[in-house]
């Protein structure tokens, strides 16, 4: 007879295909059900955190759902950082977990529902008699809020019989937000004549325009409006005509094409939050430019927008083009008349910083050239999260992915990977982290390489310190021991998992990327490359915090610049 742990396995498989975890007393019988009698896979891996990563950089780089699990209390705390990060950057997920017994908490139990209210997670506890219609609720829940959920199954039902398995409704889930009021419609005619009459105008997209699937009509307004187009870092590749696009706004954007932005009469934001990386701290646009939002957030998300549209970004850019259809409308020319390929370009560097040590632009510009074109880019946190960014361009936003930026948080790269790699089973999925994170989540370095294999590469911008905290507070004056990280042999590290590690000190040693990028996948070993870098050159993105926090920046050198 079926359990209530099956219920939950058999219910939750007719929705998700991939579930992530750590075996454990609380979630076993769960994990046994879901092996033997459905069709999902479960992928291990070795932290429990590492799990609901895992599963958050599948929703990301696919757009399904996935689910994690783990055990009841130490298993379940584990989660929380990966949990306020899927929290914060609005990615659903379900966690399913172990809990306490109903008839009350043992000596090793935690309240692990204020404790997921507490980053903000809403948790769902099953029963006997409603384990399968939970499941479907947590899932619809997840799907329609775009958030994480927990699904608890408390210790001392997780082995009752609950008969057969139900057939659970589908989750239902709410059309898409068109504009339907009458000030959202006097909004969306008050910005086609905005771009009617604009003679630069610019239009910025962000994951928000990707999930809504705006692309095609995105394209379709910069066509006929003649807009030079640029997006966020977390929808880069998302505008159809590339030769017009700057690339990504912010602290990550060619110091040329942050220009040519200020220069704009409209901007037309789709989709895009605008926080302060996006917005360079208030800079991003000049005084003079007009700029319009389209959001699903209640109000506008910063005080320089002067209209704002609540509503699903496609809709409102299908609606705008139809709007300038029937009214008439000639493209600007702006986009025609600026040669945009020089203001896409970044500085490569001085090869060798000069305290030895490799220069990461350097660095960062050579592997852009050698990784294969069919790849997924995975972001750790930390001071070098800009490098990917700004020297290694994806074909679309599902390819590039920062897990752990919305809370600020490292530690999160390698298990990244393992999720990443089954959503896209045929591109090569590269990681980028530094030594701080790379060493906080070393547990799934080994899940990074049994789950990619060849088609596994990392990089490890190897400082030997906490960049970040180096290049503010460092440079304030605090004390640096704190700061600094014996230097580590992430090749040996690599080696003992069976990966191939590669200890980069030249930019010759990265001979060994090319002839690993010519050889078929299958014939390869997941290669990790251990970059020495200098902690002496600072990310632009790091500049301007730094200038906004009053730090004088260190004296830069004039170098050769690189388009991407």
């Amino acid at each position: 007879m079926p359990t209530v742990s099956a219920h939950v396995a058999h219910t939750l498989a007719q929705h998700i295909d991939h579930v992530f975890g750590v075996m454990g007393n609380g979630n076993a019988y769960f994990l046994d059900a879901l092996e033997r009698d459905t069709r999902a896979s479960f992928t291990a891996v070795r932290h429990e955190a590492g799990a609901v990563v895992a599963a958050d950089a599948y929703h990301r780089a696919s757009g399904r759902l996935a689910a994690a699990t783990a055990t009841y209390g130490a298993g379940f705390t584990n989660t929380l950082t990966a949990l306020a990060e899927a929290a914060q950057a609005h990615v659903p997920l379900v966690l399913v977990v172990g809990d306490a017994p109903t008839s009350g908490p043992r000596a090793w139990d935690v309240d692990q529902i204020a404790l997921a209210a507490g980053v903000g997670v809403r948790t769902y506890t099953v029963g006997r008699a409603d384990a399968a219609a939970t499941t479907v609720i947590a899932i619809e829940h997840a799907l329609t809020y775009r958030v994480p959920v927990v699904l608890a199954i408390p210790y001392d039902v997780v082995v009752i019989e609950a008969g057969g398995v139900p057939d659970a409704p589908a989750p239902r889930l709410p059309e898409r937000q068109a504009p339907a009021t009458a000030f959202a419609r006097a909004a969306v005619r008050e910005i086609a004549a905005a771009l009617r009459d604009a003679r630069r105008p610019f239009l910025l997209a962000g994951r928000g325009a990707w999930i809504s699937g705006a692309g095609e009509a995105l394209g379709a307004l910069a066509d006929a409006t003649g807009a030079i187009t640029a997006s966020s870092s977390l929808a880069r590749g998302i505008f159809p005509r590339g030769e017009y696009d700057l690339g990504v706004t912010g602290g990550f954007g060619a110091e040329g094409a942050m220009e040519l932005v200020r220069e704009a009469d409209v901007a037309v934001v789709f989709g895009a939050s605008l926080n302060q990386f996006t917005m360079r701290f208030g800079d991003l646009f000049a005084p003079a430019t007009r700029v319009f939002q389209v959001d699903l957030a209640p109000t506008a998300t910063h005080p320089h927008v002067g209209g704002y549209v609540r509503a699903d970004a496609a809709l409102v850019a299908q609606e705008i083009v139809a709007e300038l259809r029937r009214t008439g409308i000639s493209p600007s020319g702006w986009r025609e008349s600026v040669d945009l390929a020089p203001l896409r370009r970044y500085d490569e560097g001085d090869g060798v910083a000069p305290d030895g040590r490799l220069d990461p632009r350097s660095v960062a510009a050579r592997i852009g050239r050698l990784l294969p074109d069919d790849r997924v880019v995975v972001s750790d946190g930390g001071h070098f999260i800009g490098w990917a960014n700004m020297y290694w361009p994806v074909a679309s936003p599902d390819r590039m992915m920062m897990v752990g930026t919305a809370f600020q948080s490292i530690g999160l790269g390698w298990p990244s990977v393992p999720g990443a790699a089954l959503a896209h089973p045929q591109a090569t999925v590269v990681l980028t982290t530094g030594d701080g994170g790379g060493l906080m989540a070393l547990a799934d370095l080994e899940s990074a390489v049994r789950v990619a294999g060849g088609r596994g590469l990392a990089v490890v911008w190897n400082d030997a310190a906490y960049g970040a905290e180096i290049n503010l507070y460092g440079l304030k004056g605090l004390a640096r021991r704190p700061m600094l990280i014996p230097q580590v042999d992430f090749a040996a590290l690599a080696t003992g998992v069976g990966a191939e590690g590669v200890v980069v000190e030249t930019l010759d040693d990265l001979d060994r990327l090319a002839s690993w990028a010519a050889t078929p996948a299958d014939d390869r070993p997941f290669l990790v490359l251990d970059c020495r870098i200098s902690g002496d050159v600072i990310a632009p993105y790091q500049e301007e915090i730094l200038r906004v926090n009053g730090v004088s920046l260190p004296r830069r050198s004039e170098s050769a610049i690189l388009e991407v």
